[in-house]
Parts: C-alpha cells; structure tokens; sequence
C-alpha cells in the first residue's frame, strides 16, 4: 500500500495553498459558528468552490499570486538537479 507524504522542510506554492485553504475555511467556518452571521459560511463555500475549480481545470488564483510574488513551486525547489 502506498502512502503520499509530501515534503514539510520547506515552504513552496502547493503546500502554501493548501494550508491558506485550511486556515481559511477553518477560521470562516469557527466565525460562522461564534457570531451566526451567514457572510462566513459564504466565504467558507467560496473556498470549496475554487477548490473544486482547481481539481477540474488546474487553474488556481492564489497559487499564481504566490509564484509571481516569489514563492517557489515544489518542482523549482526540488527537481533542479534533474534538469
């Protein structure tokens, strides 16, 4: 049985977006709950959304804004030496 582990000494585009995903549908979803108003769970269905988006298309928004600030994506990071 083969078991996925993804790289944790560092910080690049995909394991960056992922945990933004997390924090914000977490954090959204605690608010909604504490405060009842509804503008929460919106945001918390936005974030499921884009994260269908990107299994579908590839395309994701956030991961973009985080390769042009200059964050690296895993392959930059790691497949270097295979070029």
């Amino acid at each position: 049985m083969a078991i996925f582990r993804a790289k944790t000494d560092s910080w690049y585009v995909e394991r960056i977006t992922t945990f933004m995903a997390g924090f914000f549908t977490f954090t959204s979803t605690i608010l909604g709950l504490i405060t009842g108003i509804k503008g929460f769970f919106y945001f918390t269905a936005f974030i499921g959304f884009m994260l269908m988006f990107y299994a579908i298309t590839g395309l994701c928004p956030s991961s973009i804004l985080l390769h042009k600030l200059g964050v690296p994506s895993l392959c930059d990071r790691y497949c270097k030496e295979e070029k």
